[in-house]
């Protein structure tokens, strides 16, 4: 296993933005040659970042034989949007720049978002294309598609800014700016260049609303995107594994009936 950690900052990140990669060594006994990697951006409502929702989540597909990294992005009130959208597009084309070196598929480059972590992840994922992006990061604008995710797996997301919205995410996001929360309302953006997506939920979330979920997967039905949709119909908010290894201390996170998740999404990879 080879360990890096990058500096992701950028103007108007908060001190201490990073990727941390979990590369899994190359063996030339092996007929696997080429790994998709896993991009895991924990939640935490744009206001701290959930430990269960970020290594554990990064050692879960390298025991599933993938490459992962986790994103540590800025947070407020340090930062606001835009800067954990430019951080994101930071990993993306470096874990791409590095493909060769760390035997990445180049083509399966996929982001796993967890709550606010998925709003994020949802959202890098319909706005990836625009220049704004690239110009930011010291990219021409013909070089962009370094940026593309080719993937999204959005775990309990949130989305919408409209009725059923996580008000405190994109309160912390946008700075109390209404007008800004509305334009990052994800389901209003999903186009073309969206990449395929995997979506679970539990219908009785009791801090995200399931129908977050749903005004996604209308989204992407829309624009004829290619999408996976689960919902359970027990369990609370921020699951995570929804297994002992992502319990917190008194807290209420294992849920049996969740815990298929996981595998769903490992057949989905595996058919992607």
């Amino acid at each position: 296993m080879q360990q890096f950690t990058f500096d992701v900052t950028s103007e108007g990140s908060a001190p201490g933005a990073r990727l941390e990669t979990y590369i899994q060594n190359y063996s030339e006994v092996l007929q696997t040659t080429e790994r998709p990697l896993i991009l895991v951006l924990p939640g935490g409502g744009y206001t701290h970042l959930s430990p269960r929702e970020g290594e554990p989540m990064a050692f879960q597909y390298c025991a599933m034989g993938y490459h992962a990294a986790v994103l540590y992005y800025s947070l407020a009130p340090e930062a606001t949007y835009p800067a954990q959208i430019y951080e994101v597009a930071k990993a993306v084309a470096l874990i791409r720049s590095h493909a060769q070196e760390w035997h990445v598929d180049p083509d399966k480059i996929i982001i796993q978002g967890c709550s606010a972590g998925a709003h994020l992840a949802a959202l890098y994922g319909c706005i990836w294309k625009q220049d704004f992006i690239a110009e930011k990061i010291g990219l021409k604008s013909e070089d962009r598609d370094i940026l593309k995710p080719n993937g999204q797996i959005l775990c309990y997301p949130v989305i919408t800014s409209g009725g059923f919205a996580h008000r405190g995410s994109f309160d912390s996001l946008c700075g109390g700016d209404e007008a800004l929360a509305q334009k990052l309302s994800v389901e209003n953006l999903v186009n073309a260049d969206t990449p395929k997506t995997f979506i679970w939920h539990t219908q009785t979330d009791n801090a995200v609303p399931v129908e977050n979920s749903l005004l996604m997967a209308a989204a992407l039905q829309r624009e004829h995107i290619s999408f996976e949709l689960h919902i359970y119909p027990t369990g609370r908010h921020g699951l995570g594994l929804a297994t002992w290894y992502t319990q917190s201390r008194g807290g209420s996170e294992v849920e049996p009936q969740c815990q298929s998740w996981i595998g769903l999404v490992k057949t989905w990879l595996e058919h992607f």
